[in-house]
């Protein structure tokens, strides 16, 4: 049956919190002329993640190509391409005194390489101001490109992340233009190019889908190699997108997240609010080994919160 987002159940009402961290981040996107795609996707994170000074940049401006039903990012042709913007991206990560930065774009289908080099121009910049930042990419598809994959790759990311988003059978209705195996043949391929980088990948649930659908794609992304999985909750953005066909529970959650160690993911995050670059400089502590009994209780909190931890 469908809800709409009256219906939402308590676990998915967020709360306003602009502290002061908020507003010093919003003043920072604004004056460096920055887009994010915590705005632009409406994501319900917004709040907990700047109070606590942390964004995904969004690059190559702010109108995509492409009109996927489940995306909040306004779509349509774009109308220029910022080659300072990589700069600029630099120069705010220096002054959010960032660990951890997320890079993600519109996708720009009318770009000859996708805008694979503003990225990898992005990455560079980021390696020069802030050394000892790490820094993690959201790639689109680039049209399954791999030349412009291996321009991303050859600027040496810590993690490559691309997004499956849906199951094999909703991907046609869900994703515009986006194939389900070119995807998966994008995380394959990075990997054999480059097994020192880390890739990730992320699901939503809700639209339709079942679970052994939702265990297959976590077994195809796994056969690609995949590293760390995200499984979150969509919600519906606007009344033009796609309904909301189930709210799962975050106890379904937990079981999604053990579906998934099982199957060989070094860490995956899932829970009704995690999006796929949810405390992403905390997925990347996990990946690699730290122990959960060694996190700090606020970071434990909040896990639990997102029903991201058994």
């Amino acid at each position: 049956m469908r809800e709409q987002a009256a219906n939402r159940p308590e676990w998915l009402k967020v709360h306003l919190k602009t502290g002061p961290n908020y507003r010093d981040l919003k003043g920072l996107m604004r004056g460096q002329a920055l887009h994010t795609v915590c705005e632009e996707a409406r994501c319900p994170n917004i709040y907990d993640c700047w109070e606590h000074r942390t964004a995904t940049f969004m690059i190559l401006g702010d109108i995509c190509t492409r009109a996927c039903r489940f995306c909040a990012v306004t779509s349509g042709r774009p109308t220029h391409l910022d080659l300072e913007e990589p700069a600029r991206v630099a120069d705010t990560v220096v002054n959010m005194g960032l660990q951890h930065a997320v890079i993600t774009s519109v996708a720009r289908d009318d770009l000859e390489d996708g805008g694979a080099s503003v990225f990898a121009a992005t990455i560079r910049a980021i390696r020069e101001r802030s050394p000892e930042c790490g820094v993690e990419v959201l790639i689109p598809d680039f049209m399954g490109r791999l030349e412009d994959l291996q321009t991303v790759l050859d600027a040496s990311p810590d993690i490559l992340n691309h997004n499956i988003e849906t199951v094999r059978r909703l991907s046609d209705s869900v994703r515009s233009k986006a194939k389900y195996d070119r995807t998966l043949e994008l995380l394959r391929r990075s990997k054999e190019l480059r097994p020192d980088i880390r890739t990730k990948s992320s699901i939503m649930v809700g639209l339709g889908e079942t679970v052994e659908e939702v265990l297959e794609a976590m077994d195809d992304l796994r056969s690609a190699g995949v590293d760390i999985l995200t499984v979150g909750q969509y919600l519906q953005p606007t009344k033009k997108h796609l309904l909301v066909e189930k709210f799962y529970t975050p106890t379904e959650f937990l079981k999604f997240r053990g579906e998934g160690l099982q199957r060989g993911f070094a860490h995956v995050e899932s829970g009704p609010l995690v999006r796929s670059s949810y405390h992403a400089h905390e997925q990347v502590q996990r990946a690699g080994g730290l122990p959960i009994q060694s996190l700090s209780q606020e970071a434990k909190d909040r896990a639990l919160e997102a029903g991201g931890m058994a």
